[in-house]
């Protein structure tokens, strides 16, 4: 009876979330004009022309910070995963896979049982700090909590491929050590940062009441924590001049760079970090770890024992009982304003997507994935990457030497598409349904050991850094690849189903986006192989400069909340691809049969269907406080301006929707931005 009762249980949940996922239709519309608001002039606020009923019908769920497009796709993907781990955890599947992530998925929703635990599962990391008196000490468990996923402190670590040498992994070092989303948080004066800074101190010094401190104690230690994070702060670079290759690329010997930071002998520090045999390291900011050597030595060692204590605490609050959660959650309501948790099952498939990401992805591709996406995204990949090859050979502002350089790279972009060719295996991860905390950091140390193992070893450019479920793409400059995992291959991205407006205004611009990510003003400085060198002749990378100033210029006039502006300089990669890989699209799907017909389609023409499209990815209600920090710390500029400013810079979009002079978001053909 009870196995009946499980089955039925699971045939009433899939039959639950499949009724969220919208059936297929042949017909169906994927332009619908009650999310319109017809009211509004095309050429005055094109975002709202096009969502404007959208976003008043579309109010943030209460566990959301923001909802659009994106926050759609990945409700429902992650409705999907749960269907996939409600299966692996009723004990359907019979192999390791599914015992791996079932059993995974039991330990996070087994509330009753983590309440019982209280904080025991880390009361032995508290008490190993308890033991530490010298500065010795203190290295020995920053490098032991790295090691052992038990939170990063003081700086970041990690193996990478070296970008001028990008065949080889070297040790690297990284400013780090602060918990708040932003320095600007700790150094800032502004009322917003002022509150931020109040409510910190405050969680603060509740987390450490929840393991038993009194109030004067956790006051006094919350005070420690934020003495040694402020001063941190002040060493680290802005997001701005961290986006700068050339300035964060610093590599020493072993033995010069222990020579300037006294406290931290790195011979010893990347044996502890299981390291052998490394000669060179490389830094993104050497000043920032001269003032981690002179904290050391500075502070006393009962404050580096209190922050040492926090970065346990802050790492593992999430996996603890429901006062550690709650009050992790409290602290996170302040800075994005989130009025309710996300439900614990979304918690746990997200968790699991990202420490079990192949095994979970293999199941969701099994499940939900067409293999024939996969060569359509190739078919249009190849075609965009034909289009932009002849516009940079149609470049007016551009010499041919740097041209010849510029197709060179192109040309050698390695496309990953849906899902990677060999999926990872997690040999030797232990996986206990009655501990999440444990389960959490055995992947972590598995993560850690696969890095740290590839030291010595020739660079595996086949690598994905993202999984399969993700609603997201990428390019990575050091690969000269570009990626889109099957999670992105659907409306208002892909459909088989759409016309070829929706497929290029959608993806198509995507895949040109990521592209032209090769050619921004930080991928420009890699060459096709993905080394950091200029290739660029002076003069051409002078006429590049002044065209991507234009679009600085272009983004620092907008702002949100009325008075925050967009940081132009902070944005500007993404700026320019957004510019880029629409314009590049648009091309490409001039050459298509739909186009050349110019046949209406729901009242509108290819042309206006393409660009209505585009409009429709970024839609996007968010929340004030949300939307506050991702202007400081958000590399993307808000949907809004991601749907209206590029196509400013486009002639066609002026002609699509007779836009003129007086319209609002009118520029004149000489002031339009055109690079790529």
């Amino acid at each position: 009876m009870k196995r009946f009762e499980r089955y039925l249980l699971l045939l009433l949940l899939a039959v639950a979330i499949f009724s969220f996922i919208p059936p297929k239709k042949k017909n169906r519309k994927f332009i619908d004009k009650s999310n319109m608001d017809l009211t509004v002039k095309a050429g005055d606020n094109f975002y709202d022309y096009v969502n404007g009923n959208w976003l008043k019908n579309n109010p943030i769920p209460a566990s959301k910070t923001r909802w659009g497009s994106f926050d759609e796709l990945r409700e429902l993907s992650s409705q999907r995963l749960k269907i996939i781990l409600e299966e692996a955890s009723a004990g359907t599947g019979g192999d390791r896979l599914h015992q791996m992530i079932g059993d995974f998925y039991l330990s996070g929703m087994d509330s009753v049982g983590l309440e019982k635990l209280g904080y025991e599962p880390i009361k032995a990391d508290l008490q190993r700090i308890d033991a530490i008196n010298s500065i010795a000490g203190i290295l020995d468990e920053i490098t032991y909590d790295r090691t052992h996923s038990i939170g990063g402190s003081l700086f970041g670590f990690g193996i990478g491929p070296d970008d001028k040498n990008v065949t080889q992994y070297i040790p690297q070092i990284n400013q780090g050590g602060t918990s708040l989303p932003d320095r600007d948080y700790y150094l800032k004066s502004d009322k917003r940062s002022t509150k931020i800074r109040d409510a910190y101190s405050k969680h603060l010094k509740n987390m450490f009441m929840l393991i038993g401190e009194g109030q004067t104690a956790a006051e006094s230690h919350a005070d420690a924590v934020m003495r040694i994070e402020t001063a941190l702060a002040k060493a680290q670079l802005s997001r701005v001049e961290m986006r700068d290759p050339d300035k964060t690329y610093n590599k020493f010997s072993v033995k010069d760079f222990s020579s300037i930071t006294p406290s931290l002998n790195w011979k010893e520090l990347l044996i502890k970090f299981q390291v052998n045999g490394a000669d060179s390291i490389l830094t993104n900011n050497p000043s920032f770890f001269k003032t981690a050597d002179l904290l050391l030595s500075a502070l006393s060692i009962q404050d580096w024992k209190t922050y040492l204590k926090w970065k346990v605490l802050s790492n593992a609050s999430p996996y603890l009982n429901d006062a550690f959660v709650k009050e992790d959650f409290s602290f996170t309501q302040v800075l994005s304003g989130q009025k309710e948790q996300t439900p614990r099952w979304q918690r746990m498939s997200g968790l699991i997507d990202r420490q079990l990401g192949d095994l979970l992805g293999q199941l969701y591709v099994a499940k939900y994935f067409k293999p024939e996406a996969k060569q359509r995204m190739q078919d249009l990949v190849n075609n965009m990457i034909q289009t932009f090859s002849e516009r940079i050979k149609n470049l007016d502002w551009m010499s041919a030497e740097t041209k010849t350089r510029a197709l060179e790279k192109l040309n050698a972009i390695v496309k990953k598409i849906a899902y990677p060719d060999k999926w990872k295996t997690y040999d030797g991860v232990s996986i206990n349904k009655n501990d999440l905390l444990g389960n959490v950091r055995h992947c972590g140390i598995w993560a850690y050991d696969d890095m740290v193992n590839r030291f010595g070893k020739p660079v595996d450019k086949t690598r994905w850094g993202m999984t399969p479920p993700t609603i997201n793409a990428s390019y990575s400059p050091q690969n000269n690849d570009i990626t889109f995992p099957a999670g992105i291959l659907q409306f208002p991205f892909f459909d088989f189903d759409a016309d070829d407006a929706l497929n290029y205004g959608g993806i198509a611009a995507v895949i040109g986006h990521e592209m032209t990510h090769g050619f921004d003003d930080e991928g420009r400085k890699f060459g096709a192989d993905g080394n950091l060198k200029d290739w660029w002749t002076k003069d051409d990378a002078a006429k590049f400069t002044k065209k991507a100033n234009e679009v600085v210029d272009q983004y620092n006039a907008f702002t949100v909340l009325d008075t925050l502006h967009v940081n132009g300089k902070l944005t500007l990669g993404e700026n320019l691809a957004d510019l880029g890989g629409l314009s590049i699209a648009f091309e490409a799907f001039t050459k298509t049969q739909q186009f050349k017909q110019g046949k209406k389609i729901d009242g509108f023409t290819p042309a206006q269907r393409f660009f209505i499209n585009w409009a429709q990815i970024w839609r996007n209600n968010i929340l004030p406080e949300t939307a506050a920090q991702l202007i400081l710390t958000d590399p993307h500029s808000p949907g809004m301006y991601r749907a209206n400013a590029p196509i400013t810079n486009i002639d066609a979009w002026y002609d699509a929707f007779n836009v003129k002079q007086g319209d609002k978001m009118f520029k004149p053909k000489n002031e339009r931005t055109k690079i790529w």
